[in-house]
């Protein structure tokens, strides 16, 4: 059976990243974190896992 895939939404990666949902923005179009975009209005979700590993590739750099 597929594992079942998380989405999070802007907001709570903002705050898990310490960042602006504007800079979350910005990063989708960059491609630099990019986003799915769900509905009408295209509100941005994030995969938890995409979001995990962004967070350690980042530590490895500070």
């Amino acid at each position: 059976m597929p594992e079942k895939i998380k989405l999070l939404r802007i907001r709570a990666v903002a705050d898990m990243l310490g960042v602006n949902v504007a800079t979350l923005r910005r990063w989708d179009k960059s491609g630099r974190l990019p986003a799915i975009h769900i509905g009408k209005r295209k509100d941005r979700r994030y995969k938890e896992e995409d979001i995990l590993k962004f967070i350690n590739k980042n530590k490895k750099h500070e």
